[in-house]
């Protein structure tokens, strides 16, 4: 069994053909599926999409792009929605000076809303952070000097101490497409000497097509890509990789039922 950690299936490209993207994904293996929240006023459209599927969750949370628009001040808004049966992550939340579509300033601040929302839920935290590695650990060190929580850095693609620094203090690294890139020796370098109890797979589709489909429509069925990947870059079988990369997303995303079988 696969498990795609992080999608959007409620973006167009997905919300178009998702009777078909759901069938092609349960054929490539694909058996639960996260369809994250970008933006609170999305939420209950996307809650409904995981209430009408037993192996689809959710999260709740805003992405650090709308941070102006509707970047949370406090977590009351986000604990709000965290008891729904279906809700299992918060997020995402994070920073990204890559776009710069909200100032660094609302960003960090309802980044930290988010991980008190995560801290008080128990639920993890799904992280989005891109040319911003060193404010995104100083930030998340900080709020772990107030508290524990648990987190995974979504889509992990940024530089190697990021990532051994996320993993020394106990969080999870998100594998997508871009570590099928013929670009990214250095991040396959990194995972090598990741362990591999701290790795989950994810597509982020609609983005990111792993390769043979870079540059198409991403779709929750081509996780098993990033397995393969995964598998070669790890010197494992694919089964090594479906097994703990599966039992990973269970372990930090506890709330979420393993399907029968």
């Amino acid at each position: 069994m696969l498990v795609d950690s992080h999608c959007h299936l409620d973006f167009p490209q997905l919300a178009e053909d998702r009777d078909g993207v759901l069938m092609r994904a349960e054929e490539a293996g694909v058996r639960v599926m996260q369809t994250i929240t970008t933006k609170l006023s999305r939420f209950s459209e996307i809650v409904k999409i995981a209430e009408a599927h037993e192996n689809i969750w959710c999260s709740v949370g805003v992405h650090p792009h709308s941070a102006d628009q509707e970047g949370p001040k406090s977590p009351d808004c986000l604990l709000q929605h965290v008891d729904h049966p279906k809700v299992i992550g918060v997020g995402e939340a994070g920073l990204d000076y890559f776009h710069n579509k909200s100032t660094p300033e609302n960003q960090a601040a309802g980044f930290r809303a988010h991980i008190e929302a995560a801290r008080q839920s128990g639920l993890p935290l799904i992280v989005h952070t891109r040319d911003a590695d060193q404010d995104t650990l100083n930030l998340m060190k900080d709020e772990l000097s107030r508290g524990r929580y648990e987190a995974v850095i979504h889509c992990y693609s940024s530089s190697p101490e990021l990532g051994f620094e996320a993993v020394e203090l106990g969080f999870y690294l998100g594998l997508g497409g871009i570590l099928t890139f013929k670009r990214s020796e250095e991040l396959r370098e990194t995972i090598r000497h990741i362990p591999l109890d701290r790795i989950l797979l994810e597509t982020d589709s609609p983005y990111l097509a792993p390769e043979p489909y870079r540059g198409k429509k991403n779709e929750p069925a081509y996780v098993a890509h990033v397995a393969a990947k995964l598998a070669e870059v790890k010197q494992v079988s694919v089964d090594a990789i479906e097994t703990a990369t599966t039992d990973n997303f269970f372990r930090l995303f506890s709330k979420a039922k393993r399907p029968d079988g």
